[in-house]
């Protein structure tokens, strides 16, 4: 069904202008980047393009900005996150706005986008008293060994529109604690949340007493990524988005020996055994593989369910499938708000095409909605469709809401279905099975960064390392230790002995 009427653009315009101005942000008048929101499908401003004069500025500021941050106590670096996260929790709403006016999230789901934005201050606040390195026994005596680590350098965010803050935070905060300086370049859909992060971040670094240049950013398009990526003084550079993107990213970050932590493509599976909860486990998938209209890397995107159960498991999901209610985001009964853009909605299209050319049956869902009265906008039936084997199409991520389902008789056929795609991002089991559920996460079990048992794939919390394997990428955001990707090591040896020891018994002079 479709929810209530949707806002005007005029509406739209209004709404982000008061959230930018409630924020500090007075919006830029410039040319070369355009605001753009996909509730209408219309333009809201335009924006000036920074350009690669804009980005070399701000890699020489920033670098400027580390050799004095880098020597500031970590716990003082902790004092400016934690101000920035007092900041995300007093503008929760103004951020929220503008992540559904530009990304087109319903409203719970951008109010979530900024609670993770506030946990992962809190948690970096923490970091920041526990840094830890360790003493290692040493080999020689009167000597001790141990390792330190220290901060990097410039750290190069790049970020995609489907968590155009979120994301961002991850990055800034830990590595502002890990005492790097950050330059961000935004997705280009993304510009006015941008705006207004930098803002607070800016205020926040006032607010303290630390330097401005700490962060900086560039609304841009890709000439600005491309001189981050490229230039030796961004010692990380943390990139976002597509597998095809990260194929450029990482050979060219690689060939001046920059380090580079990449977050790549998903086609996520969840195996539904026959010990399942099945009222547990249609929550779950229809969450994880409606939410966000598809367009999260941790979207279910391939359902792998025992044969016995699949009618009963399908006949359910269909029946909520057809009961989303889809259109205004900012409707508090909506699910399933717009996707990024009509070029999204050809792809998703394409994609249906393609699989039911080689047999596959849609079930549910793959209709557009609203296309007489929003032509510039892409809202789209979440999508089930039925499929014998793991063809191509199926093993590609489409960013869309696409579900395939499979279906298996063991278990071990269910794992290699589930592991026989070039991603490794994120992954689940539904079972009620101990031993079903232990297998799973074992090393004989899935091969993603992310493995859950009884939850979908999606909904990742901060206090975990949040990445994946294969062409994901294998870069680790967020929670655990994932601070060291933003810091160097260094092995010290100290000798307090009045003698000269060379390690395995080496004798010399």
């Amino acid at each position: 069904m479709t929810s209530t009427a949707l806002p005007t653009t005029e509406d739209l315009r209004g709404r982000a202008r008061t959230a930018l101005e409630r924020v500090g942000v007075s919006v830029p008048d410039g040319s070369g980047l355009i605001a753009r929101t996909p509730i209408t499908g219309d333009h809201l401003f335009e924006l000036a393009a920074a350009t690669p004069a804009d980005a070399e500025d701000a890699i020489a500021a920033s670098r400027a900005a580390f050799l004095t941050w880098r020597t500031t106590p970590a716990p003082r670096r902790g004092e400016l996150v934690r101000r920035l996260g007092e900041l995300l929790r007093d503008h929760k709403s103004d951020l929220a706005d503008l992540i559904t006016i530009e990304a087109g999230k319903i409203r719970s789901e951008a109010l979530g986008e900024v609670q993770e934005m506030i946990d992962i201050c809190d948690f970096a606040v923490g970091l920041s008293r526990q840094l830890y390195g360790r003493t290692i026994a040493s080999e020689r005596p009167g000597h001790r060994l141990a390792e330190t680590w220290h901060p990097l350098g410039v750290v190069g965010v790049i970020s995609a529109f489907n968590f155009p803050a979120a994301v961002w935070s991850w990055n800034t905060a830990v590595a502002l604690a890990c005492g790097d300086t950050v330059i961000w370049k935004p997705s280009d859909l993304t510009p006015l949340i941008s705006l207004a992060c930098d803002r607070l971040l800016a205020r926040a670094a006032e607010d303290v007493g630390a330097p401005r240049d700490v962060h900086r950013l560039l609304l841009g398009d890709r000439a600005v990524g491309e001189k981050l990526v490229d230039d030796p003084r961004v010692a990380l550079v943390s990139a976002t988005g597509s597998t095809r993107m990260g194929r450029e990213v990482g050979p060219r970050v690689a060939a001046r020996f920059g380090r580079s932590l990449l977050e790549l493509g998903g086609n996520n599976a969840a195996i539904v055994a026959p010990s399942a909860d099945l009222d547990l486990a249609v929550q779950g998938i229809v969450f994880a593989a409606a939410g966000t209209a598809g367009q999260r890397c941790t979207t279910l995107r391939r359902l792998i369910v025992h044969r016995d159960i699949a009618d009963t498991l399908i006949a359910r999901l269909t029946a909520a499938y057809n009961k989303l209610p889809i259109g205004n985001p900012f409707d508090e009964d909506t699910l399933v708000g717009p996707l990024i853009s009509p070029a999204a909605l050809d792809t998703m299209q394409s994609a249906l095409a393609r699989v039911q050319a080689e047999g596959g049956k849609v079930l549910a869902g793959g209709n557009r909605r609203l296309a007489e009265a929003l032509p510039r906008a892409a809202y789209a039936e979440p999508v089930i469709v039925r499929v014998d084997e793991q063809s191509e199409v199926v093993r590609e991520e489409t960013f869309a809401p696409i579900l395939y389902v499979l279906t298996y008789d063991t278990l071990e056929e269910a794992i290699a279905l589930h592991n026989d795609v070039p991603q490794g991002l994120s992954s689940s089991i539904f079972t009620r099975d101990q031993q079903e559920a232990e297998l799973f996460l074992s090393a004989e079990g899935s091969d993603c960064g992310i493995a859950n048992v009884n939850i979908g794939t999606s909904g990742a919390e901060i206090g975990g390392a949040f990445g994946g394997e294969k062409e994901t990428g294998g870069g680790r955001e967020s929670g655990s230790d994932s601070w060291r990707a933003y810091m160097r090591p260094a092995t010290n040896t100290i000798n307090y002995s009045s003698r000269l020891a060379l390690a395995q018994n080496v004798s010399f002079l």
